[in-house]
């Protein structure tokens, strides 16, 4: 037998291919950069001096608070441009800037007190120690709408929290801070007129989120994932966990916010997940019953004018705190089985003539809608507002993935819309190394959109969800590094992005992330699959993308720790062996885990094939509800699909459970690689042996298993479960890297 090797190099990310200064590598990328030789120093005489336009005073400040940060020193302030670091407007464009740095004088020229901020953003990047290379830098942004969502209510972040990921925001010239106040799980802004909101409904025992966070903990060995002991508090025995923004604690976030150029738009959601609302005060809900639903929680009374009167009364103190353009209404996963009940809610159905309960959220949307407009607000709301009816006024949020027809249904109707699909930009899901890529290569402006249709594309966002998101460590975890892709997207000029090029950037954004002690994810470490398949000796190299991460492992089943072996070079095994793999990062600390094994098999031989083949696969679906493969074939059977590869056949929706069956003819004795990915789960054996093993509720994931075969016809079986939407694919390879074509499937005729 040949010796099978899986051979890649341990890098210290890219060596050799660093600049001399790392933090010149700036994300997003900008416009034009010309290097010059020299730098500037800063030192404890250097002054800051702003030109006389509105609030010059505010931006100095902003920048003096920015390179204390960075270097310790607080500079003094001057009034007027006789001063070693000047900030000015007079350009012309949305967020343009200049910067200019000399060996005696850096310049920053903005069109606006944004673009002035947005100059800031760059010198914070380009600072290393106390020193700035000297360039000139141009730049202006691709979108308006550079977005970033955290959900407070699942998980409670405390003012300081806050602060702190605007000022992350800021430093990669996201504008729009989205901020979800309210939901089932806790009501984090103080209304005046309804104290209950937060005295009682900004508390909890602890529910199912934290009791997954707590078990995470420990299956995980992560600090990361427990809940910080000053969101708790006793009351009568019981421990309850939560928090909330007091109308002082958002006037003194808002402010913050602005002198970084950022907005903040206020998500209050309704008419669905106000549980914690209506637990609090009566005339809400459409009964006194109320709880979760088959799916979601009870929702709003549509047909009580009690309720309208709540919501505009909430709206009216939302607006006064919030001096800005945009509020959220949310209006997404509403359950209408109360709707069809109640004598309220049909009622209105009848007196405005609509035709049904998705009508009737329509006309609740469209009411408040009205109220926003006249407080001077414009109103978006997530994609399900156009169920029923769209306004030729809101503003639409696209994230479900699975219904890509509400961005050219809104765009041709004249609405303005904003991205944030959940497969790409939910980045509350867990991350591989294929999300960065999807994230920074996404389309924004498709060219199945018209010219009139990509106006109205305001720009895009990611979305942090916060379910299991616990502690300021896990959501800084979960934010970087995808952010910065998201940043370069919505920021950079098409032609001057490439992916391989920011991937080299940003190791110098880790060494500033690690100075701004910010826990940011390592990269996925590579060079192996989750099942890896050798007949002889396994030989095995790691690449670590992060020149500060060190990787140790275990064999034994127990958690790398810091005193586990460091990898090497390389490992061997002539035994199949299962490894434990963990990154250690900037002063030790522990990053995630990687699981894999290493079989060492046989060859499976190949199987007699006698009946009539076509190329393809046959998909058998099923009427499947449930959250394992394994259960599939109990569900109702809906019909057969001849399919040309692993995928959903074109027609299939809804339930779906989906089991794929044929033969994959392999055309030389190999060890071969399949990447199953799917989104929810799946599964893939070979011969009757589980290959990649993917099954359980997900959001888009990829799984990569190994075995090695004959040449020649294998059975194949692929299986497949969606609960909200979802996406299946496999990838094929040989030893060397060869992609088996999906010709090389076939099924009985």
């Amino acid at each position: 037998m040949k010796r099978n090797r899986i051979l890649f190099t341990l890098l210290i990310a890219f060596t050799g291919l660093l600049p001399l200064h790392a933090t010149r590598d700036i994300v997003p990328i900008p416009d034009q950069i010309t290097w010059e030789k020299g730098e500037f120093s800063i030192t404890k005489s250097t002054t800051i001096g702003h030109g006389n336009f509105a609030d010059g005073r505010l931006a100095a400040e902003y920048l003096q608070a920015a390179i204390r940060q960075m270097t310790g020193l607080t500079l003094k302030i001057v009034k007027g441009e006789k001063a070693n670091i000047v900030i000015t407007t007079g350009r012309h464009g949305d967020d343009n800037y200049e910067l200019t740095v000399k060996k005696n004088r850096i310049t920053i020229n903005g069109a606006d007190y944004n673009g002035v901020v947005c100059g800031i953003a760059t010198l914070r990047q380009l600072i290393d120690g106390k020193a700035v290379p000297c360039v000139t830098i141009t730049d202006s942004p691709r979108f308006g709408w550079r977005g970033f969502h955290l959900d407070c209510s699942r998980h409670f972040f405390s003012k300081d929290e806050v602060k702190e990921i605007i000022d992350l925001m800021a430093l990669y010239k996201l504008n729009r801070f989205h901020w979800h106040l309210t939901d089932d799980q806790g009501w984090r802004i103080e209304i005046k007129k309804y104290p209950l909101l937060t005295e009682r409904g900004a508390w909890r025992t602890y529910n199912n989120q934290d009791s997954i966070c707590l078990r995470r903990a420990v299956t995980e060995d992560t600090d990361y994932m427990l809940l910080p002991d000053a969101k708790k508090r006793v009351e009568n025995g019981d421990t309850l966990y939560g928090g909330y923004y007091s109308q002082d604690d958002i006037r003194e976030i808002v402010a913050y916010a602005r002198q970084r150029g950022i907005e903040i738009v206020p998500e209050i959601d309704m008419p669905g997940h106000m549980l914690a609302a209506i637990s609090n005060y009566d005339g809400l809900s459409c009964f006194k019953q109320i709880g979760w639903g088959k799916v979601f929680t009870s929702p709003l009374c549509p047909g009580k004018d009690s309720m309208l009167r709540f919501c505009r009364d909430v709206w009216d103190e939302v607006f006064q705190l919030f001096p800005y353009e945009y509020v959220h209404i949310g209006g997404d996963e509403v359950e209408k089985d109360n709707w069809k009940k109640c004598p309220d809610c049909q009622q209105r159905i009848k007196d405005h003539r609509l035709k049904d309960e998705k009508e009737l959220q329509s006309w609740f949307i469209k009411d408040m809608e009205k109220y926003i407009n006249k407080h001077g607000r414009k109103m978006i709301g997530w994609d399900e507002i156009i169920e029923g009816g769209l306004s030729e006024t809101a503003t639409l949020m696209w994230w479900r993935t699975w219904e890509p027809n509400a961005i050219p249904h809104a765009t041709a109707q004249g609405n303005d819309v904003i991205y944030c699909p959940n497969a790409q930009f939910y980045i509350d899901y867990s991350e591989d190394k294929a999300k960065l890529p999807a994230m920074y290569d996404y389309e924004l402006l498709p060219n199945t959109l018209n010219d009139e249709q990509k106006s109205h594309v305001l720009g895009v966002q990611a979305n942090l969800w916060t379910e299991w998101v616990p502690s300021r460590e896990r959501a800084l975890y979960m934010y970087f590094p995808r952010i910065l892709a998201l940043s370069e997207l919505a920021w950079s000029k098409p032609e001057r992005k490439n992916f391989e090029d920011f991937q080299r950037r940003l190791v110098g954004q880790y060494d500033l992330l690690n100075r701004l002690n910010v826990p940011y994810r390592m990269p996925d470490l590579e060079g192996f699959c989750n099942v890896n398949a050798f007949t002889n000796t396994a030989t095995v190299s790691i690449i670590n993308r992060d020149p500060h991460a060190t990787v140790r492992y275990t064999t034994d089943g127990s958690f790398p720790d810091s005193n586990s072996p460091e990898v090497t070079p390389s490992l061997t095994f002539n035994e199949t062996t299962n490894l434990i793999l963990r990154t250690f990062g900037y002063g030790g600390r522990p990053g995630e885990m990687f699981r894999t094994r290493f079989i060492k098999q046989g060859y499976l031989e190949p199987v007699n094939v006698t009946e009539t083949l076509k190329n393809g696969l046959n998909a058998a679906w099923y009427d499947f509800v449930g959250e394992t493969c394994k259960r599939i074939p109990k569900a109702p059977f809906k019909g057969n699909y001849p399919v040309s590869d692993v995928k959903i056949p074109d027609g299939v929706r809804g339930n779906i459970g989906l089991i794929i069956t044929g033969y994959i003819r392999v055309p030389a004795d190999d060890i071969y690689t399949f990447a199953l990915k799917s989104d929810d789960g799946s599964w893939l054996k070979i011969d009757g042996n589980m290959i990649v093993d993917n099954d359980r509720p997900q959001s888009p994931h990829e799984e990569t298993g190994q075995v090695a075969l004959r040449a020649g016809y294998h059975t194949f079986e692929a299986r497949y479960f969606d609960s909200n939407g979802g996406m299946l694919r496999l990838h094929v390879l040989d030893s060397k890297g060869n992609i088996i074509s999906p010709e090389q499937l076939f099924y009985s005729k």
